[in-house]
């Protein structure tokens, strides 16, 4: 029977993470299902959702993390997950959005927008921040891009106000398209 575990690591970047990290999926006869990977600071870090077989790939697999976290100094951890999460009821019936935000990077940004998106029940399905001197003057900017799964009744016209609320207290510019999947 199929099982399907969600594996994240983390370690300085260097070339051969990815590698390492395929190479131990692929020698566990398990399949890569989706993957999503990026460099923060200097530390590459990497979340995969694979699939494996039999009844000792549990075993098999924290075996291999032990001896990747040994050999290549890698921070590792897994976890069985208990169903397919493709078939979860929830993903099929959600209606996608997409949020920007943009402005002087202050405090509360993230924190604020989360849990307005979180009180209307919706799941941040990606989310990329960064802060980066504006040209002419230096001064730092935050952009922060979430695209979002939200339940098939939610009320599109009090989350763009909340959000709208959000963007005038931070002095901050918020937009929000619904995208298709």
């Amino acid at each position: 029977m199929k099982q399907w575990f969600a594996l994240s690591a983390i370690g300085s970047n260097r070339p051969g993470i990815v590698a390492d990290l395929s190479e131990l999926i692929y020698e566990c006869d398990c399949n890569l299902e989706d993957s999503s990977m990026t460099v923060l600071g200097s530390e590459f870090a990497v979340l995969l959702l694979l699939t494996g077989q039999g009844e000792d790939i549990r075993e098999r697999l924290a075996s291999a993390c032990k001896r990747l976290e040994w050999e290549k100094r890698l921070t590792v951890f897994f976890r069985p997950l208990d169903s397919d999460p493709a078939t979860l009821p929830e993903a099929l019936s959600a209606r996608h959005f997409r949020l920007q935000a943009t402005g002087a990077d202050k405090a509360g940004i993230v924190a604020k927008t989360a849990r307005c998106i979180a009180d209307f029940g919706i799941n941040i399905r990606q989310m990329d921040t960064q802060s980066r001197p504006e040209p002419n003057s230096g001064a730092p900017i935050y952009t922060m891009k979430i695209t979002m799964d939200a339940p098939a009744d939610v009320d599109e016209t009090a989350l763009r106000e909340r959000l709208e609320g959000i963007g005038r207290d931070l002095y901050i510019d918020v937009t929000l398209e619904a995208i298709s999947d």
